[in-house]
């Protein structure tokens, strides 16, 4: 989309899109064909996804609980947005080969989204992910890309014809991904590794010791069986948390659901100061291609 479409309404965005790219979506139900018309989205077997004044899609036939709620969402941002990634942004950036087309898997809030096409000026962009509300606050960006709420393990999308897709700090479903991208498509999964979080994880977990680190490679290994391996990459560095943003660093992540509210208080008195950043990008493409 592009300079006086800003001016339509939100829902209107949305039709638009869905109108000019209906070729790249697939019925989430029976896997037909889709068209939009009058701000819903339908195929020939009647199946419908109304269009919701925020311009999203929900795709699913059932609603999802998730434990990921705008109060987790709301600090994620100010982290994001305070450059807490800037390193590993640049460096997905870079890494990226196809900007004419994104889509984000598992987009949260969009903040990484954002954050890229401030980087590499991303022409087509869609993010999904299976939280209503991460979605809606993905509205709030100021970026034109559409937002969907949609399942991982059935895409709702037409097979080969995503050539790049996010996959960050999320879940992966390597069949899916297979399907939707192109013959010569890329995925860039984000990682964290063994010092990601580490003194938000002491801290949180002072007595448990199997709590203060953990290993990723069980998970590299998949993606090393499931897609051909071209490029693996380790950031690693410290960041200086912003005086104002050293509470959100306590709610941005996963790592607090279980810890007691005591250790909470402790941490809000005296917050930390610094973060180690450790993560790794794998860059992928078709296996098949090399089989």
């Amino acid at each position: 989309m592009k300079g006086d479409e800003y001016m339509l309404k939100k829902i209107d965005q949305g039709a638009l899109f869905l109108k000019e790219n209906a070729s790249v979506f697939r019925c989430p139900t029976c896997h037909g064909t889709m068209k939009e018309e009058n701000h819903t989205f339908f195929c020939p077997s009647g199946h419908r996804f109304d269009l919701s004044k925020k311009g999203t899609l929900y795709f699913l036939n059932h609603q999802i609980q998730t434990e990921y709620t705008t109060d987790m969402f709301a600090p994620r941002r100010r982290m994001i947005e305070a450059g807490m990634y800037n390193p590993v942004m640049d460096e997905l950036a870079n890494m990226i080969d196809f900007p004419e087309f994104i889509l984000d898997v598992g987009c949260g809030e969009g903040s990484f989204l954002n954050q890229l096409n401030e980087r590499k000026s991303l022409e087509k962009m869609i993010g999904f992910d299976i939280s209503k509300e991460g979605v809606y606050l993905a509205t709030q960006q100021p970026l034109p890309a559409f937002w969907c709420v949609a399942d991982l393990t059935n895409l709702p999308f037409s097979d080969n014809c995503i050539p790049t897709i996010l996959n960050i700090f999320s879940p992966s479903h390597y069949k899916e991904f297979q399907r939707v991208l192109t013959n010569n498509g890329q995925l860039l999964k984000v990682v964290p590794q063994s010092g990601y979080l580490t003194e938000l994880r002491q801290a949180f977990y002072p007595n448990e010791i199997e709590k203060q680190s953990y290993s990723n490679e069980a998970v590299v290994k998949k993606f090393e069986t499931e897609m051909h391996l071209v490029e693996r990459k380790r950031i690693t560095y410290t960041f200086d948390i912003p005086k104002e943003n050293q509470l959100d660093l306590l709610e941005m992540s996963p790592l607090e659901w279980g810890v007691t509210e005591a250790v909470k208080q402790g941490l809000r008195e005296n917050p930390l100061e610094k973060i180690t950043v450790d993560i790794e990008i794998l860059k992928g493409s078709h296996s098949n291609r090399f089989h």
